[in-house]
């Protein structure tokens, strides 16, 4: 969501300015790039009793508890800004969710993350240790309306950062200080203390209760970005609270997250012992378009930096599913979302974060922060329909994809190698938020381009090959010649697929 280091525009600034801000919008996508009708994902939408799980055919992947692969197509819809209007009203309407449900699963949508702590939602508003029921039936709404979708739930326990200690008001949950009633004397305590930890455990089995056993959620996630907390020994609680996940929710996935990857030293700082922690099922990675980042891949091409952030923890050597949960663009060191959004009516950053995690080894698309200021306002849903169009019927984990780059000098050439399936996204080098952004350049055309393919004579002649090209919505044959294949023209990107029966 952001970095630690600098806090000037807040997530509470982010809603309120959807709540009295001007509601603009970019207005329906040009004709060519209205999705099809009922656009599905690779798997159907509608859950029934199936839970999401690693695979055991491949565990960099997942798949439903019935066997069918379950690729997580979606975003983050963390806060309603209805949710602050709503305050302390104990109505369990949502019509954001409504809306933006509606739109995702109508582009082939199948996941969101939901921050349980925001105030639409939060059970633990008025004193420590109390949790409220009838706050409680906004969540029952929730969960009701995300099964009507058929979009499963990464649900986020936590995201406060400390209970008065520390910076970042809005960042605060004082009802823990002793001062309160709470159990906590500083922020440190909240984490490192046995009654600390077993007052969380309680929250954890009253959520049990309620929700325990239920396959529209995706997973239970302990805190968003939990590094940023003021004080208190963070892996060591996050091991503790991972075991107690899996004990109270054995059906459901368990996962912790950490802030952003934009400098080296937080490899072995950060995301090490995220990526080692026992119970951790899901390495999670979050990485934005930054001008004050340290690390000089977050300035650059947003396919770089999301498929960077990818190999970043494929090179841990850990076998277990990636995703990008977080990404987009922001102004210089977490100031604010990025100021060129308003430009991007084509949406060509939320392109660029959903496709390039997956085929540089993830285990879904990336999934996009700022779904009110730019998915939503500048009305991009249908770029999802464009990658489930994408993947439709793809099997990953029985395909056991490596992912492999092939050089160009006008196209960077992502490729996922598969048993029966060969992908590659192919993106225009000369197109990038730069030019077509900062610079007002639009797309030109990508001709001739031919790839060399190291495949052998046998399974290129025997394998269908295919282009798509994402944003006219659009399929052609292809017939390789030998090892070389010619791409069609195409601006900004273009997938090919090849599959063999």
């Amino acid at each position: 969501m952001k970095s630690c280091r600098v806090l000037v525009f807040s997530v509470l600034g982010w809603v309120l300015a959807m709540v009295w801000g001007e509601a603009v919008r970019a207005g329906e996508p040009p004709a060519e790039a209205v999705p099809p009708a009922g656009a599905a994902g690779p798997v159907g939408n509608k859950p029934t009793e199936a839970f999401v799980r690693v695979s055991p055919r491949d565990p960099r992947y997942f798949e439903l508890s019935n066997g069918r692969p379950y690729v997580p197509i979606g975003l983050n819809l963390a806060v309603s800004p209805t949710g602050v209007r709503l305050g302390v009203s104990q109505e369990p309407e949502l019509p954001d969710y409504e809306r933006w449900f509606r739109r995702l699963a109508e582009n082939g949508g199948n996941f969101a993350r939901i921050w349980l702590s925001s105030s639409t939602f939060d059970v633990e508003h008025s004193r420590s240790g109390q949790y409220d029921p009838e706050r409680a039936k906004r969540i029952d709404r929730l969960l009701a309306l995300a099964r009507q979708h058929g979009i499963r739930l990464k649900l986020c326990l936590e995201h406060f950062r400390h209970i008065g200690d520390g910076p970042q008001p809005h960042f605060a949950k004082r009802l823990h200080h002793v001062s309160q009633g709470g159990p906590a004397e500083k922020t440190a305590d909240f984490f490192d203390t046995p009654r600390c930890r077993e007052q969380f455990k309680a929250k954890l089995a009253w959520y049990q209760k309620r929700y325990g056993d239920d396959p529209i959620v995706f997973g239970w996630e302990l805190w968003n970005e939990i590094n940023c907390i003021a004080g208190g020994d963070w892996v060591a609680w996050s091991e503790v609270m991972l075991a107690e996940l899996h004990r109270l929710f054995p059906k459901n996935l368990a996962m912790q997250s950490v802030g952003s990857f934009d400098y080296a030293g937080y490899r072995e700082r950060m995301y090490r012992p995220l990526c080692t922690l026992p119970g951790n099922d899901v390495l999670q990675v979050h990485r934005y378009l930054d001008l004050g980042a340290r690390l000089e891949v977050c300035h650059g091409p947003v396919d770089v930096l999301a498929a960077d952030a990818v190999r970043e923890l494929r090179a841990f050597g850990i076998p277990k599913p990636i995703l990008l949960a977080e990404s987009g663009g922001v102004e210089p060191r977490h100031s604010g979302p990025l100021k060129l959004y308003q430009k991007d009516t084509a949406g060509i950053i939320l392109h660029d974060v959903l496709f390039a995690p997956f085929f540089a080894g993830a285990a879904g698309p990336g999934h996009i922060w700022h779904w009110d200021v730019y998915v939503d306002r500048m009305n991009l849903w249908w770029h999802f329909g464009r990658f489930a169009a994408a993947v439709e019927g793809i099997d990953p984990p029985a395909e056991k994809f490596q992912p492999l780059q092939i050089e160009h000098p006008r196209v960077r050439v992502y490729v996922l190698a598969g048993q029966k399936t060969w992908l590659a996204w192919c993106r225009d080098k000369e197109n990038t938020w730069q030019t077509e952004l900062a610079e007002g350049r639009p797309p030109q055309p990508v001709q001739a381009a031919v790839l060399t393919l190291n495949l052998s004579a046998e399974w290129m002649e025997s394998a269908r090959w295919r282009a798509y090209d994402p944003w006219s919505n659009t399929w052609q044959d292809l017939k390789p010649e030998q090892n070389r294949l010619r791409l069609p023209e195409f601006r900004r990107s273009l997938v090919i697929r090849a599959q063999r029966s």
